[in-house]
């Protein structure tokens, strides 16, 4: 059977690995992404994957996307909830709050926007698996980055709570937590932490890595290979579960 899977932000960093992996599986597989010139890049580069500009803000650009997504696909049977934001960095009392909700509006609210439209199609067909992408900041706390772990945090309830109801309709909701990815965010927010406790960058980067058994950042594809496993029959009973992707978090980094 050819699976048929929405992605969000699926147009660079995780997103992006996630979309190749499903594709050359054989996939269909339409993503959003907020980014244009990404978006171009993916037309240009695997132009069978369908791209669209979607501000996951935006209840209505959500539900238009879904309405043309599930127009083409006739169906879904994996929706990945990837999109996220670093959020802002500092500590509580320096925090504003529209930083905060933009940060949990983003990690948090697109997603219950997203499986809201998914869940009704999954449970007709009887099949279906939901992927959310938190974060180990969702089972730990995280210093100087509280909006980000509240939401993270708050994505592994929602997905528990899905996999409760979704789960008499053979459709299953699991969350993975990626640890310290590589690319262009993790650098961001590692330069961020480091000018907040007047550090220097690779001092924060070194404290990263050290607090895991495998002392490496992760790479986007080992959590795209997740994905794809928890969307086979492999993982048909595989459901309600907070997985981590991290080389195993001994001692989880708070910034102090």
């Amino acid at each position: 059977m050819v699976q048929r899977v929405m992605i969000t932000a699926g147009g660079s960093g995780i997103g992006w690995a996630i979309a190749k992996t499903f594709a050359d599986s054989g996939a269909r597989v339409h993503i959003c992404d907020v980014d244009e010139r990404a978006l171009q890049t993916v037309a240009q580069t695997y132009p069978k994957i369908a791209a669209r500009k979607v501000d996951l803000s935006d209840e209505s650009a959500i539900d238009d996307w879904f309405d043309d997504a599930l127009g083409d696909l006739e169906g879904l049977d994996v929706l990945i909830n990837n999109a996220g934001t670093k959020g802002p960095t500092g500590y509580v009392e320096e925090l504003k709050l529209q930083d905060w909700r933009e940060c949990v509006g983003i990690c948090l609210d697109a997603q219950f926007m997203c499986a809201r439209r998914a869940a009704p199609v999954m449970k007709t067909q009887g099949s279906g698996s939901v992927i959310n992408i938190s974060s180990t900041a969702g089972l730990y706390g995280y210093g100087l980055r509280t909006p980000y772990a509240a939401a993270k945090w708050a994505v592994i309830g929602f997905t528990k709570s899905l996999a409760v109801e979704l789960g008499p309709h053979n459709v299953r909701a699991n969350a993975i937590c990626p640890g310290s990815v590589d690319g262009t965010r993790m650098r961001q927010v590692i330069k961020a932490e480091a000018e907040s406790r007047g550090m220097a960058i690779d001092i924060v980067e070194r404290e990263y890595v050290q607090s895991q058994s495998i002392k490496r950042f992760v790479n986007p594809e080992e959590i795209a290979d997740m994905c794809l496993f928890l969307a086979s029959p492999a993982a048909k009973m595989v459901t309600g579960q907070a997985i981590a992707v991290d080389g195993h978090t001994e001692t989880f980094h708070i910034g102090s």
